[in-house]
């Protein structure tokens, strides 16, 4: 009898202290038009620019309260898949499909040039990422059974490709998702991870090429985010997130999440996933997490062990601010969305 209450005791400890979690809300501020958007680049808390179909660019100076929209003129029928911007005036952006191209600007998107395009059949970019203000990095789908990769060492205004040699090899069917432009993240000073899915799921970091364990098989299958939990910091980050799942089977969680705490080389299963297929993970801090997908936004406080699903709004990306500590969403019918924390939680400050 004994045992039975102290169980009882630490049962409701541990609820009270489940349901004292301060979540946050979703909040959304601005919807309404045809463009899709996927691409997001929260500069601080008050400069954010997104990207989208429709040759579509978004741009706010004022934490997202009010919009400047451009269609790139030549680009209108082009899907601007990623978005990174360096301030309220320099950005570059990616379309996808052949022929792929990129577009810098650096007059606050009034005008573009294209800094780099490649008619290869089957060219697709996917995604962009950048160490500093210099050095960035492209990748796109396999050509030629090796992945697409590009570099730039001058803030983007000229491109790359990496010689063949250096190409990672792709197995068959294995493809990567242009579903949020953050299937690519920065490791650490000098190193990215990216993760690719469909018929095969696998992680690259640099000449290491790890199987992962979530859901695959398909066309429709597998990775679609990474994640690093220290990546702002630049020291090397072992501590990965990654999400993905079925796009097809949008509802299901099944193999959908998993952490890894060595750099890749071992993975393990949240105890309570994200609800459906996930195509975006963050992080905001060591322990906290949100991820996004068709099916809603999901919130991790323990560091993804865990997750709460706090709004069934269906986004593509979710980002936080480079500089700051603004939280932003975008998706479909030129959707943005906004996280808000209770001011008193404290603990997340």
């Amino acid at each position: 009898m004994k045992q039975l209450l102290y169980l009882l005791f630490f049962v409701f400890l541990a609820f009270t202290s489940y349901s004292q979690i301060k979540v946050p809300k979703v909040e959304i501020i601005t919807q309404g038009t045809k463009t899709s958007l996927r691409g997001l680049s929260v500069v601080n808390d008050r400069v954010i620019w997104v990207s989208g179909s429709n040759g579509t660019v978004g741009k706010s100076t004022d934490g997202g309260k009010t919009w400047k929209w451009v269609a790139v003129n030549g680009f209108e029928k082009r899907d601007f898949r990623d978005i990174h911007a360096f301030d309220a005036t320099t950005a570059v952006v990616i379309a996808i499909d052949a022929p792929a191209f990129i577009l810098r600007t650096v007059d606050g998107g009034q005008t573009w040039k294209t800094v780099y395009q490649n008619n290869t059949k089957g060219m697709f970019l996917d995604a962009l990422e950048f160490w500093n203000e210099q050095a960035g990095i492209a990748i796109g789908d396999p050509i030629d059974g090796k992945i697409f990769i590009a570099r730039t060492f001058d803030g983007g205004d000229s491109w790359m490709e990496i010689p063949d040699q250096y190409k990672p090899r792709a197995d068959s069917g294995e493809s990567f998702f242009a579903a949020s432009g953050t299937n690519i993240a920065v490791l650490d000073k000098d190193e990215a991870v990216f993760v690719s899915g469909g018929i095969r799921s696998r992680i690259f970091i640099r000449d290491q090429v790890m199987d992962l364990p979530v859901i695959q098989g398909k066309q429709t299958t597998g990775a679609n985010s990474v994640a690093v939990m220290d990546a702002n910091k630049r020291k090397g980050g072992k501590t990965l997130m990654v999400v993905g799942g079925d796009f097809n089977d949008p509802a299901s969680d099944s193999l959908n999440c998993f952490f890894s705490k060595d750099r890749g080389r071992s993975w393990m299963a949240p105890k309570e996933p994200p609800h459906g297929y996930r195509s975006c993970v963050i992080y905001l801090s060591e322990t906290r997490l949100i991820s996004c997908g068709l099916t809603g936004v999901d919130y991790s406080y323990d560091g993804g062990n865990h997750w709460q699903l706090i709004s069934k709004e269906g986004f593509h990306a979710c980002g936080n601010a480079r500089n700051g500590a603004s939280i932003f969403l975008v998706g479909g019918g030129g959707k943005v969305g906004k996280i808000a924390f209770d001011p008193n939680d404290k603990k997340f400050k």
